[in-house]
């Protein structure tokens, strides 16, 4: 019976260690919408049997990310731009509610772990605009995180990496500075409350962001499944 119970911690672990480099991979644009991935190459790359590769693909398709189609092949999800215009407006209604139970009541704590994330959004602007987006994406997972809300942490997360994935689909560069700026506001805004002005500005940082990315495909090129996952593994 412990071994069984090993068993299956051990499986779980390892179903977590390959959605988390997926999300990664997906976030920071090393995979694009509509990249296959196959069971058998994930299996390979990390070690791993094809079924807990094809739990880790379930898992990932339960949250958007990834689609599944016949004779199991899985492919990155290619969202619609009405999919993500929809994902942004979801999103500000569940980031309101966090910004409501935060607002006037983050510790110093908490605020040097967000001013840490927006430093390191800070330090990565000059290069892959991939890295930002999933830098970005961790500052909104982990104002989530600081409610306590288990329930409230699940669905932003979800909605936070559609929301990369979205704007992996449909972006154009653009200067992370803003995101930065507009993140120290963030910061300040809900520190000191009160709630309805801290939540003004997180619609219009959302909107922000919307505004500033989705508007056209980037076009861009899938490579081999092995060497973009290489990174993500280590």
């Amino acid at each position: 019976m412990v071994e069984e119970k090993r068993s299956r911690k051990t499986g779980g672990d390892r179903v977590a260690v390959i959605c988390t480099a997926l999300r990664r991979a997906i976030i920071e644009r090393a995979l694009s919408p509509g990249d296959r991935l196959p069971e058998d190459s994930l299996g390979e790359r990390f070690g791993v049997s094809r079924t807990i590769a094809r739990s880790a693909l379930g898992q990932l398709a339960a949250e958007g990310l990834v689609d599944l189609r016949r004779n199991r092949i899985a492919v990155v999800a290619v969202p619609s731009f009405e999919d993500a215009r929809d994902i942004f407006d979801i999103r500000v209604d569940l980031e309101r509610q966090v910004v409501r139970h935060l607002a006037g009541k983050l510790t110093e704590a908490q605020v040097k772990q967000l001013k840490a994330i927006v430093e390191a959004e800070h330090q990565a602007r000059h290069g892959a605009e991939g890295i930002s987006i999933r830098l970005a994406t961790e500052f909104h997972v982990r104002l989530a995180e600081m409610t306590g809300k288990p329930v409230l942490v699940r669905y932003v997360t979800e909605i936070c990496y559609r929301a990369g994935l979205s704007l992996a689909v449909f972006s154009r560069p653009h200067s992370s500075e803003c995101a930065v700026n507009e993140h120290l506001e963030l910061i300040e805004a809900i520190r000191t409350g009160p709630a309805d002005k801290a939540c003004a500005l997180m619609d219009e940082h959302l909107e922000a962001v919307a505004a500033r990315a989705l508007l056209q495909s980037s076009g861009a090129k899938s490579r081999d499944l092995m060497d973009i996952l290489a990174p993500y593994t280590e």
